[in-house]
This record gives structure tokens, sequence and C-alpha cells, in this order.
């Protein structure tokens, strides 16, 4: 196995000396090892999702694909420019790649997200907000905590499909509820800025969003 690939693998998987010598054991594709591994992890937080769909399947536009592409490639080189680069030790947060897909519904942005997937060699997991969010003070922080960790350990493309559920605006702060949702959304802020994996959201309406959200997205990509 080539040194560019070893180094793709340890940006990609976040494993201790232990579970690497694990995987190693078993032989095989060690890239295929390492993702069958991890993901056992985030089956009771996420529904994983088995990539059907390419580009050719979806018919978009030129300039879409190019956005599309230009973050496939920055997940690709991560290794490259963190590690021999040694951009990690300037950028130690807000490392990942997170992607904004906004459009009506039907115009192809869960399909687009499966061609991620397919794309980067990278398993794929839509969000069950059910799973998630809880009435419960401070449960929400706790379950999106093992969501992002989960999904760092085993280099796993997160999708939150009609994501202004999650991040939307923020309110005026009326009563106890409207001041613990804030903190929700303040925290899923952070924890996003600091996720070095892949994040795919979806939503039909931009405007929804929080702006300060808005502002860390890497990509946000328009469909038509």
């Amino acid at each position: 196995m080539g040194r560019s690939r070893i180094d793709a693998i340890a940006q990609q998987f976040r494993f201790g000396p232990r579970l690497i010598a694990a995987v190693a054991r078993e032989g095989g594709d060690l890239w295929q090892a390492c993702r069958e591994k991890a993901s056992r992890e985030l089956e009771d937080l996420a529904q994983r999702i088995i990539p059907r769909f390419g580009w050719e399947d979806i018919g978009l536009r030129p300039d879409v694909i190019h956005d599309l592409n230009a973050a496939i490639a920055q997940v690709r080189h991560a290794a490259r420019v963190y590690g021999t680069y040694g951009m990690a030790r300037k950028y130690p947060r807000g490392r990942g790649v997170s992607v904004l897909l906004s459009g009506p519904s039907g115009t192809g942005k869960t399909m687009a997200a499966e061609a991620l997937a397919r794309e980067t060699g990278l398993d794929l997991y839509r969000i069950d907000l059910s799973a998630v969010v809880s009435k419960y003070i401070g449960e929400t922080e706790k379950n999106l905590r093992r969501l992002f960790e989960a999904a760092e350990d085993g280099g796993a493309i997160l999708l939150f499909d009609e994501a202004d559920a999650l991040f939307g605006k923020r309110s005026e702060v009326k009563d106890s509820h409207d001041r613990y949702a804030n903190i929700e959304i303040s925290y899923l802020l952070q924890r996003m800025e600091s996720y070095r994996g892949l994040a795919v959201l979806t939503t039909n309406l931009k405007s929804n969003l929080d702006s300060a959200f808005l502002r860390r997205l890497r990509f946000v990509v328009q469909f038509p």
C-alpha cells in the first residue's frame, strides 16, 4: 500500500493503535475494513444509505457539478494539505468540509449526496432527527456529541436532510424553552465547525437557516 493511501486512511479514520492493529489483522482491503469497523457505531444514531446514483443519473448543470467536485477534491487531498504540508498546525479547527445543497424539492439534492458518497468511497448516513432531538434539557447536545464523534471515528458523511429543522434561526428569548433552543443551535454551530469530516446539508429554503451557520459553510450550492 502506497504512502499516500496510508496517509488518506489516517486522515479519514480516527482509530487508536489497538483498533488499527485489529483491522490490519483481518486482512483484505484496509480502507473497506476501516469503513465496516466504524459503521457499527453509527447504526443507532443515523440511517445508512447505500449510494445508487452518480453524476450521470442526476443531470445537473456543469457549474453545480464543478462545485461538488471541488468539495470532493478537498476531501481527497486533506491528508496531503493538513499532513504533508503541515496546515493542521495552523488550522486546528474547521478542517472538515461542509456542503449546503439548496433548492426546491425534486431537484436532486439527496441524489447528489449519494453521488458524493460514491465518488469519495465513504459511507453516507442520514441523520434521524427523532433519535437526536430530545425534549429533555441537555439530551440533544449529548446525542449530537455521540453522533459527531462516531462519524469522525468512522470517516462517514453526515447527511442532514431538511437542515433548517436543526439549523434554524435563533429566536428572541422569551422563556426558558427559547433559551435552551438557542443553546442547542449554538452548540451545533460549534460542533459543525470542529467536525473534520464531510457534512452534507439540504434545504428547500436557505433563508430559514441561521446566518452564523451559513458563514461557517465551505460550499453553498444552489440547485435550480
